[in-house]
This record gives structure tokens, sequence and C-alpha cells, in this order.
């Protein structure tokens, strides 16, 4: 979770980064190109997206390789022999990732005048999506009206969805100061004390035969967890395509705000008549 949190905790450097490049060139199009009719404001708002693509390929690439093996998160898959299957997840999830940061910095640097407001913007958006994406407070502790940054967020669907590809299908083992201690009635093992908790709450018994100091795990398998902030497998690749569709969001964005406040507008055929 925390080496999740910690790769999460990069956008905010990689969006303030490319808006000043932006402002540049954005100041060099509408001062000779845009005058010109060189090409049009569309080419230039796309290619300012799509050669970024390429760069954002490459990082995501050293990122897997130095951050998903190191780790050990490939030995997660290796228990259902799914190394190759969720390796190249992870490693889709990751490009979406940073192809969604490039488009989500170009959404808001479109209509902004300068980088600096730009980055203040992004930043406050992105404080947003990773508070409310139902990892650090869970879905089930939201209040109503935050359900719905729950489901607005992109991160919701990014981060269960590499949470789970790193994890799932996994035994958990507890360390000895995570066991909890438990003492059972005279004469009753710690299984026959505690098997109907188990078989509500989850857990495992470490000695089910102990007739003292029953030794409980919280957690039998890395499920029960990505069940508990709603995070199941099942939905891996489906929050993979979610996220192209708010990728898509960001480019019309883009190209919408740069539009209505940064384009001049034609002027109406009625006020060319009184002048």
């Amino acid at each position: 979770m925390l080496a999740l949190f910690m790769l999460m905790s990069i956008f905010g450097q990689l969006v303030e980064q490319q808006m000043p490049h932006f402002v540049v060139n954005r100041a060099l199009y509408e001062v000779r190109e845009r005058p010109s009719k060189i090409y049009s404001w569309k080419a230039f708002i796309l290619s300012s997206i799509l050669v970024e693509i390429p760069w954002a390929v490459l990082i995501a690439t050293l990122i897997y390789l130095s951050w998903y093996y190191p780790i050990g998160l490939h030995r997660n898959a290796a228990v259902t022999n799914e190394q190759d299957l969720r390796g190249g997840l992870m490693f889709l999830l990751l490009v979406t990732y940073l192809v969604f940061t490039t488009t989500f910095a170009n959404l808001c640097i479109a209509a902004i005048p300068n980088a600096e407001t730009g980055a203040n913007v992004a930043n406050l958006m992105f404080m947003f999506c990773l508070i409310f994406c139902g990892v650090l407070v869970t879905k089930q502790k939201l209040g109503a009206f935050w359900i719905f940054m729950y489901r607005a967020s992109p991160f919701t669907y990014l981060v269960s969805g590499m949470l789970s590809t790193a994890v799932a299908n996994t035994n958990i083992v507890c360390a000895a100061n995570e066991i909890l201690i438990m003492q059972p009635p005279s004469g009753s093992t710690c299984t026959e004390y505690l098997s109907s908790y188990i078989s509500a709450a989850g857990g495992y018994i470490v000695d089910g035969n102990a007739t003292a100091d029953c030794g409980v795990c919280s957690m039998a398998s890395t499920n029960e967890f990505l069940k508990l902030v709603s995070a199941p497998y099942s939905e891996a690749w489906r929050n993979l395509g979610i996220m192209w569709l708010y990728i898509a969001v960001n480019v019309l964005g883009a190209l919408v705000l740069y539009w209505t406040f940064r384009v001049p507008k034609k002027i109406s055929s009625k006020k060319e008549k009184r002048e």
C-alpha cells in the first residue's frame, strides 16, 4: 500500500513539469503560427498531448522495472501462475497512469494564462482525487455526498486496479506482533471456540488444537483486504478501460477549454453592420 501511494505522489511533479513548456509553446503559437494560419489550434493542442505519449511509455517501463519487481509484487501472481497476465496488466496500468497525467496537465493549463495558477488548480484536483479514491478512507465510511466524489475520482479506478493486480489471490501470514491472543473456555480447543467467529469475520487460527492462548490472524488472504477497500481483482481490466475514458475526457476538455477561452471568435454580422 505504501509503495502504491509513493508512486501516486509523483503525479503533481510530473504535471507541473509539463505546464511551463506548454505555456511557452502556446505563446509562440498564438503570436506566430495562429496569425499566419500555418496550422489550427486543434492541431496545436493534440500535438502537445501526442508528443508526450512516447515519453510516458518510456517512463512507465522504467517504473515497472524498478518498482514492480524489486519490491516483489510479481511473487503474489506466482501462486496462481498468472505472472505474465498480471505483470502485463500492471504495465498497462502504469502506462495509463502516465498518459492520464499528461492529458490532465493539458486539461488544467489549456485555458489558464500561467503555469503557476495551472499548477495550483492541478494540485487541488489531485488532492481531491487521492483523498476520495476509497483507500485512505474506505467507501463505507464516506458520507452520502462524498460517495459522488468516490465514484467521480479517476484514482478510484486506477488505485483499485493497481492494488488488486499487485496483491490479489495470495494467502496472508501474520507476524508475531499481529497475532491476537484469546483464551478459550476450559476444555475447549481454539477451533471449537473460534470457528463461528472466523466464519463470520474471516482470518485464521494459528493452532486450532490448542486449549489456551488461541492465536488469531485477522485476515487469511489478500482478497479479504481487497474486499474491505472495495478493490476486487475481477474489476481490474474494467478499471483499465475506465481510465482510458478519463483520458478521452481530458483530451476533449482541453480542446473545449482552449476553444472557449483562447480562440478568437468571429464577430457577428450584426456587430459588423453597426461598425
